[in-house]
């Protein structure tokens, strides 16, 4: 039968491995009947930015997002230039554990988000999602809970799922005048609760940003998930600190870590995977093979040697809307990531007086550049060292699942 995009890709997490297996397949197969046509229009729009990038005086094709996300150049690839220094301990590191958790030699490209063996998809009731988030908010910073209670208090949040809803999670800001609103679509699963806690975080930045106005109150996009990530840290750690069931806990910590590696290390992928094809096409046309050897190069560098990628993984390119719609945005995920882990190090190490410091920054909204933004939190983000605090975090928690899983694979 025939299935839309977002049900066949939800059977790549499905826990029977032959139906992720036959779901990849027929992703590959319909994909592969379009792939001249894909390639004709990545080729067009690769030529079309090259000729305004030109016009411009761009020195790069990535040069005209960074202009956009208020962000230099060389920033950009001090945070590219860590995360490939980081794949082997990352990346690497975590799908070879996870390989060997599902009694595999190696995994293959649909079991890249399959879930583990022990996990035995708990769900929360919303009463309870709502304590936990609280709570998380409230033990690092009263003002904090105080507007996130707000939105549960004045039904700012619709979360019940109901036909026709859209999906997925999102916080409007609508006017500084007015109040935010949060839709999502809440599951009881443990990441709905971690999407709960990340919408919640745009709402407080966004209210406290609103003094700044309408024309200055929006972020970056290279900032605006400063406090998303950084209310959803705060809420992994009360879950992860309160769970004393050793197997739920070694499963929440697999989860965040997948979330994060998604978030870092496949989205840095998919940027130097756009870097390869943009410079190609100065030169030639690309044909299809050649954008499956770039996607192939790409994510055997990034996923290593823990993944069997068969030939037909090869057209996986072509189904990220990113690449045609917002050349190069994808970075800017990986440097929210890296930068709120950054500062959530700075905050676990000294806790006194960061909050003040912190609602500060948010409360700045658009008016500050990074360098401005985090000088208070000794942080700069043209230091190289600057993302490998931020990915230690996520080195930290591969560590710890290491230490978990021992004696037991």
């Amino acid at each position: 039968r025939e299935l839309t995009s977002a049900e066949i890709f939800d059977a790549l997490s499905d826990k029977d491995r032959e139906r992720r297996r036959a779901a990849g397949r027929s992703i590959s197969e319909v994909l592969g009947r379009n792939a001249r046509l894909f390639a004709r229009i990545t080729n067009t729009l690769a030529k079309e930015k090259q000729i305004e990038d030109g016009w411009r005086k761009f020195a790069r094709p990535i040069s005209s997002r960074n202009l956009a996300n208020h962000v230099e150049d060389e920033v950009v690839d001090a945070l590219i230039a860590a995360v490939r220094a980081a794949y082997p301990r990352l990346s690497h590191r975590y799908y070879q554990l996870k390989a060997r958790w599902m009694g595999l030699e190696r995994l293959a490209y649909y079991d890249r988000n399959a879930p583990l063996p022990e996990d035995s998809d708990t769900r929360r009731p919303w009463a309870e999602a709502k304590v936990i988030v609280l709570d998380a908010y409230r033990s690092f910073s009263p003002t904090l809970a105080g507007i996130v209670d707000r939105f549960f208090a004045r039904s700012w949040i619709d979360a019940q799922l109901r036909p026709g809803k859209d999906s997925g999670a999102f916080c409007h800001p609508t006017v500084p005048s007015a109040h935010p609103y949060v839709l999502m679509n809440y599951q009881g699963r443990n990441r709905d609760v971690m999407t709960l806690a990340h919408e919640l975080g745009h709402g407080v930045h966004q209210v406290l940003a609103a003094e700044q106005g309408p024309l200055m109150s929006s972020t970056p996009l290279t900032l605006a998930e400063t406090a998303s990530v950084f209310g959803e840290q705060l809420t992994f750690r009360a879950l992860l600190d309160g769970e004393t069931d050793p197997v739920r806990r070694r499963v929440l910590l697999a989860a965040k870590i997948e979330d994060m590696l998604n978030t870092v290390v496949r989205q840095i992928a998919f940027v130097e995977f756009e870097r390869r094809v943009h410079e190609a096409r100065r030169k030639a046309e690309l044909t299809v093979d050649e954008l499956g050897e770039v996607w192939m190069a790409v994510q055997s560098e990034s996923l290593g040697p823990a993944f069997e990628l068969p030939d037909e993984y090869r057209i996986y390119w072509s189904y990220i809307p990113h690449f045609i719609h917002v050349p190069f945005y994808v970075y800017a995920y990986a440097f929210g990531d890296c930068l709120v882990n950054s500062l959530y190090a700075v905050y676990r190490r000294q806790p006194d007086g960061f909050e003040p410091r912190y609602l500060e920054m948010l409360r700045a909204g658009g008016t500050l550049r990074h360098r401005e933004l985090l000088a208070p939190f000794g942080l700069d983000a043209t230091d190289p060292t600057f993302w490998d605090q931020g990915l230690g975090v996520l080195d930290g928690l591969i560590d710890e699942l290491e230490t978990a899983l021992a004696g037991r694979i």
